[in-house]
């Protein structure tokens, strides 16, 4: 490399982490012989638990979504929405996981309909582009203009698709 030339960010690398963690994901869940629903507290109120974790990913996926707006400056900012955005993030996070580890033990990778299809590879595509974003966001450079909201956007495209083909088949078919 040239004297005073600036090294370029290498994207790649996290997305290839993403995509390695998404596949891995989604081969376990296939490959695995899933245990079924467990026996705490019933099949129908573990479900009921679990749709209701998501809606609240879900809000704060939003929360995430308008406080992005603002630090992009498309929407008024105030000095503390940056917090608001990462705290809203890890919780939204810590939220899902209970709801993922079921899903990946309990119920496994299903093509059983397309619905369980879209949901099995959008909780996949959900954790891959979380990695992603998160090796992201050390990195350095012009990239990031570009590629968090990117990564930000397939987030909250994953969880919007991760509650309509469950929360909402939910409250459609069983009720709330």
């Amino acid at each position: 490399m040239e004297a005073g030339t600036m090294r370029r960010p290498r994207v790649w690398l996290p997305v290839v982490a993403g995509v390695g963690v998404a596949v891995a994901l989604g081969v376990y869940g296939r490959l695995h012989d899933p245990a079924g629903t467990s026996g705490i507290g019933g099949a129908l109120s573990l479900q009921s638990g679990k749709v209701w974790l998501a809606t609240a990913v879900l809000l704060f996926a939003v929360v995430q979504l308008i406080s992005a707006l603002s630090m992009y400056g498309n929407l008024p900012s105030a000095p503390w929405i940056t917090a608001v955005h990462r705290w809203s993030g890890r919780v939204a996070v810590l939220l899902s996981l209970p709801i993922a580890v079921h899903c990946l033990y309990a119920l496994g990778f299903s093509s059983a309909s397309p619905r369980a299809l879209v949901h099995s590879v959008l909780g996949c595509v959900f954790y891959g582009a979380f990695v992603t974003k998160m090796l992201l966001i050390s990195r350095p450079g012009d990239t990031r203009a570009w590629v968090l909201p990117l990564a930000g956007g397939l987030l909250l495209t994953a969880v919007a698709g991760l509650w309509l083909t469950s929360s909402l088949w939910f409250f459609a078919t069983v009720g709330v």
